[in-house]
């Protein structure tokens, strides 16, 4: 590069031409060579032979937005179904800071001490900014995540928790065919993401706290309606009459619901996840459900209905996906947007009209 100070007229002032910079990319670094896609046939093979590398890859390929990888994810799930359906699904949800990792910690090794493989699908909330997701749930269930037998898979929900949601159900098939007979599913707990992970579990545990303010606060409709039992947690040293009292408040409460389809009269008990206390009375409250709903037919029941909600539920997507990736639909939308923020036309004609260009296209 010239520099004009290197001029005759500027005697004595010259500037050297500097450092030359480094190649922006890494000279000794190889080229890696792009592993091949698996087949389906290897995939099932290894997964139903319980080896956690292959699980994990095809968990990645449900997750994965490639229309070939979900090509190969939903042939991996169709030969998997058969080997599936066989475990214990248990959604776990709470407000933030209920102790839901340290709970599943502490209740997947009392889980794991008769023997079997536990499975923890945990839904990592991510940044509405940045869609970033810390996925830490593997630090704070420190003995868990060391446990030759359980196997913990976080997934962000990215901005979509539908998506994410279809996914998570996906990836149960794919561990109840690796051998899991217990299935953990940990909510983000917050908006929605209950009734989803409601609609693909058997038992549903709502983790409370007592000692932080008006405890009726934690008693919404919603939530109490798909608990089949409550716990308070941090019943331990000066916490233990808040936690009682607590419990009692619960209790009142849930006489004034209905009684759930399940015929079920939810349980509130308190326990201590930190200390440990009382997990083996929360154990046998989930004992007796399953033997309850087994034995008057509801627990098949169930899992219909889930299977058809969710077959809707994809169409549901499929749907969305197909009208909005379609390349003339997203061009008159944008046209209909500014036209519609100019004043020049309604909401309701302007989607009428790309609803209706849409289905003459079909």
């Amino acid at each position: 590069m010239e520099h004009i100070e290197n001029d005759k007229q500027y005697n004595g002032l010259t500037v050297n031409s500097g450092v030359a910079q480094p190649p922006v990319v890494n000279p000794y670094l190889k080229k890696r060579r792009k592993t091949p896609l698996p087949t389906s046939g290897e995939l099932v093979e290894g997964i139903i032979k319980g080896d956690i590398t292959t699980l994990s890859r095809a968990v990645t390929l449900v997750e994965s937005l490639s229309p070939a990888h979900q090509a190969l994810a939903q042939e991996v799930i169709e030969k998997c179904l058969p080997h599936s359906g066989r475990s214990r699904r248990i959604g776990i949800t709470g407000v933030p800071g209920a102790g839901k990792s340290t709970s599943i910690d502490v209740f997947g090794l009392h889980v794991l001490k008769s023997g079997g493989k536990l499975a923890v699908l945990a839904i990592d909330p991510s940044s509405e900014r940045t869609k970033g997701s810390i996925l830490g749930d593997k630090t704070r269930m420190e003995k868990l995540s060391i446990h030759p037998d359980a196997f913990i898979r976080p997934s962000p929900s990215a901005g979509s928790l539908g998506g994410v949601a279809r996914k998570t159900r996906e990836t149960i098939v794919l561990c109840e065919a690796a051998g899991f007979d217990n299935i953990f599913v940990e909510t983000v707990g917050v908006g929605q993401s209950e009734t989803a992970v409601h609609s693909m579990v058997d038992f549903f545990l709502l983790i409370q706290l007592a000692g932080t303010g008006d405890e009726l606060q934690g008693i919404k409709r919603g939530i109490m309606e798909m608990a089949d039992g409550i716990v308070i947690n941090k019943a331990d040293g000066d916490n233990i009459a808040r936690a009682q009292l607590a419990q009692t408040q619960f209790r009142s409460a849930l006489h004034l619901f209905p009684t759930p389809a399940s015929g079920w009269s939810p349980e509130v008990l308190t326990y201590s996840g930190y200390f440990e206390l009382g997990i083996p009375e929360v154990w046998d409250m989930i004992d007796r459900y399953f033997a309850f709903v087994m034995k008057n037919g509801y627990f098949e029941q169930k899992r219909a209905q889930q299977a058809r909600y969710w077959m809707y539920e994809t169409i549901d997507e499929q749907l969305r996906n197909h009208f909005y990736h379609n390349p003339e639909i997203e061009k008159m939308l944008a046209d209909k947007e500014m036209r519609v923020l100019a004043n020049l036309q309604s909401s309701f004609t302007a989607a009428r009209d790309v609803l209706d260009t849409y289905f003459d296209k079909q």
